[in-house]
């Protein structure tokens, strides 16, 4: 069994930085200066717009929409469309080293999507993988409850040398996902239905966040050897300098 380090650093309150962790912890693993490492956090309120949306008509306004709602607004780090966080979500990001990424970016989403799902599964909940028809930010490796509401989503990004997977998981308030999408995907001209969009919470109200996160933990410790560590300070000084890509540019 490998080893994987386990972070549990936040960073609620610059979700750009936050990002650019994610980032340069990425680059790092990639580089060969980090071992492969796997972080459970909990994020701040904002929305993660993709370059699709950033080069949208209506991107701009819908910058505005999220900030009026109350959400920062980040450039994020992998593709998809837009996607909200906030601290009632987990936010998992996994980097590994792999010298051809891209060859395996399909076993990384299987590996990851039913490891979220068997987490979700030992608390109860009915969780699958697949799309639900008119889920927001759509893809196939979605994790649902039921075959009816989004949980979860998943997206990847491939550099030189390795890779990053990236999670964003709903425990609860979903009904804040729902307000701050309606202006921001009618912005950005997307189509999608609100009831789609559900909560681990939804599925059972006994389940909060630090038994959902342990319940993570515990099915990665299923598949590694887990070492608890803490944001190192040359990775942290690399986040400080990339955090300025991840703040949007509004025209």
């Amino acid at each position: 069994m490998s080893a994987l380090r386990l972070l549990r650093d936040s960073f609620e309150d610059d979700p750009a930085l936050d990002t650019a962790v994610s980032r340069a912890v990425m680059l790092r693993v990639a580089a060969g200066e980090l071992p492969e490492t796997l972080r459970i956090a909990r994020p701040g309120a904002f929305v993660a717009f993709a370059k699709r949306d950033a080069i949208a008509p209506g991107y701009d306004e819908a910058v505005a929409a999220a900030r009026e709602s109350g959400f920062d607004a980040v450039l994020r780090l992998a593709g998809g469309r837009a996607a909200i966080f906030h601290e009632g979500t987990i936010e998992i990001g996994h980097a590994r080293p792999d010298p051809d990424p891209r060859a395996h970016i399909h076993q990384r989403f299987l590996d990851t999507a039913g490891r979220i799902a068997a987490a979700l599964r030992s608390l109860g909940v009915d969780a699958r993988v697949g799309e639900v028809p008119g889920e927001y930010c759509p893809g196939r490796y979605s994790v649902n409850a039921r075959a009816a509401v989004k949980l979860a989503g998943i997206g990847q990004r491939v550099v030189a040398g390795g890779s990053h997977t990236g999670v964003v998981l709903v425990v609860n308030g979903e009904e804040r996902i729902r307000e701050v999408l309606e202006p921001v995907y009618d912005a950005l001209g997307l189509e999608w239905r609100p009831e789609a969009t559900g909560s681990v919470q939804g599925e059972d109200p006994a389940l909060g966040w630090d038994r959902v996160a342990g319940a993570l933990i515990e099915e990665y410790a299923r598949h590694y050897e887990l070492v608890d560590a803490e944001l190192d300070d040359e990775t942290l000084a690399l986040a400080r300098s990339l955090a300025p890509e991840h703040r949007p540019l509004v025209r």
